[in-house]
């Protein structure tokens, strides 16, 4: 089903060059230094229940588009945020998205399930109604098998690092029998703090009072919350977490006086904090994570600009992370001032920018990456982790960033198999983007091949200090 030209470019020259690119970086290890994959199934090694379970029910992508169409989430098996409902038959979740799988054409989602059909499972036609039973009975006989099991699947996708994601109010379980084990695959996670620095999250109070008995910090004024979030900071690091991850709704930071600082935090306590005081929180407590940052070395990501939970009956109902997140616009010059101001040229800071707004890419990223020591710039990220906005991203980023601003690819994944597709195809874009670029005669081959070894994999181990 797939094939080996698959996302060059139709002009023989260029797809000559992008191909020979690719034959060089194509293997290389993976690194992933950012995603959302379940810790204890490296943890636990156990076999994966089955294809709806792993491959369709936790992916939001996949949830989405099912959704738009009017399928309902009750039917794909997915229980509510009470726990109830999500006894739905597997194998008829997995016929409804076999019945359906060509509203994915031409999506990347299409993309990564026909790797993971070809590459993983050895199936060599496209899933439809008609082969859909067989084609999950086949993925199950093959998950039950001992090279199927997580460890086994880590290690044939040649994954040298992979970072998870993790809260401060996790107690990382599963990450503290990974490191008592003699295993020898890289599993680390990552801290994301947004429960308790965001005073519009749900049960904000609650999870305070929570970090306080983890911590074992006094969370009843501002000073003892910060000393429990280094508290929990220096746990996540004892687990190998090298960044922390940061979904804040935009990239405001604030540099208040102590006084404003803990008025804010009370009235976020007392659940009498305004939207804008909310906002002006959130702010500072990004300048206080780059402070820790800067005493830690924990590397910060920011990923802004997400209008989380858009759907207000389907978060009601079943919860985050079900497909109801949309893009708003960004801003970052103004907004990342009061943190730049104070960190912007300390070369032992360091700041990962994402955005969902393609529009600030020329007009602020690529300038402020291009300009102050401490920030790089992610990939192209959630709805534009796709061949068309990966072009878009090195075409708007490269001429005032360069290369070196940016820090490869990372896979932000929740779907564990689809990890192998999605660095294949930044691989691939990467390939085809420099080729252009040989052709155009702006690199030499040489130029463009070192370019290729470091966005697949150099330039992300080093920004992720890995």
């Amino acid at each position: 089903m797939l094939h080996p030209d698959r996302l060059f470019s139709s002009c023989p020259q260029q797809r000559s060059i992008a191909r020979s690119l690719y034959q060089e970086v194509a293997k290389l290890p993976i690194i992933s230094p950012h995603g959302h994959t379940d810790p204890a199934w490296f943890a636990d090694n156990r076999p994966f229940a089955n294809a709806s379970e792993l491959l369709l029910q936790p992916d939001h992508y996949l949830l989405r588009m099912l959704y738009s169409q009017g399928i309902s989430l009750e039917a794909l098996g997915i229980p509510r945020a009470d726990g109830s409902g999500g006894s739905v038959d597997p194998a008829d979740v997995w016929q409804i998205f076999a019945e359906h799988y060509y509203l994915f054409r031409a999506t990347p989602t299409r993309f990564w399930m026909d790797h993971v059909f070809a590459e993983v499972f050895a199936i060599d036609e496209p899933l439809s109604a008609d082969n859909g039973q067989a084609i999950y009975q086949e993925i199950n006989r093959q998950l039950a098998t001992d090279d199927f099991l997580p460890r086994a699947l880590f290690e044939r996708f040649n994954i040298e690092v992979i970072a998870t994601t993790e809260s401060p109010l996790d107690p990382l379980e599963a990450h503290q029998r990974l490191a008592a084990d003699p295993w020898p695959g890289r599993v680390i996670t990552a801290y994301r703090p947004d429960p308790v620095i965001d005073p519009e999250y749900e049960g904000f109070a609650a999870n305070i009072s929570e970090l306080a008995r983890l911590s074992g910090q006094d969370c009843g004024n501002y000073r003892g919350y910060l000393e429990a979030l280094r508290e929990r900071r220096a746990f996540f690091q004892r687990m190998g977490a090298t960044s922390t991850d940061h979904g804040h709704p935009s990239a405001t930071t604030a540099d208040l006086p102590a006084n404003v600082c803990e008025q804010l935090y009370q009235a976020a306590l007392n659940g009498t904090i305004s939207a804008v005081e909310a906002e002006q929180f959130r702010g500072q407590m990004l300048l206080e994570m780059a402070l820790m940052s800067l005493d830690d070395g924990l590397v910060m990501q920011l990923h802004p600009g997400v209008y989380r939970n858009h759907n207000p009956r389907l978060f009601n109902e079943f919860g985050r992370d079900k497909g109801a997140d949309l893009p708003q616009p960004g801003e970052f010059v103004r907004a990342l001032k009061p943190l730049l101001d104070r960190l912007g040229n300390n070369q032992d800071f360091q700041l990962i920018l994402f955005t969902l707004d393609e529009t600030v890419y020329a007009r602020e990223l690529a300038p402020l990456a291009g300009h102050y020591p401490c920030l790089k710039l992610g990939p192209a990220w959630w709805f534009h982790d796709s061949p068309e906005g990966m072009l878009r991203y090195r075409q708007q980023i490269t001429e005032t960033a360069g290369f070196y601003n940016t820090v490869g690819f990372n896979d932000d994944t929740r779907a564990f198999l689809s990890i192998p597709a999605r660095h294949d195809m930044a691989r691939r874009i990467d390939c085809r983007y420099l080729a252009q670029l040989v052709t155009e005669h702006r690199l030499s081959e040489a130029e463009a091949g070192e370019l290729a070894q470091d966005l697949a994999y150099n330039l992300a181990k080093a920004a992720y200090r890995l």
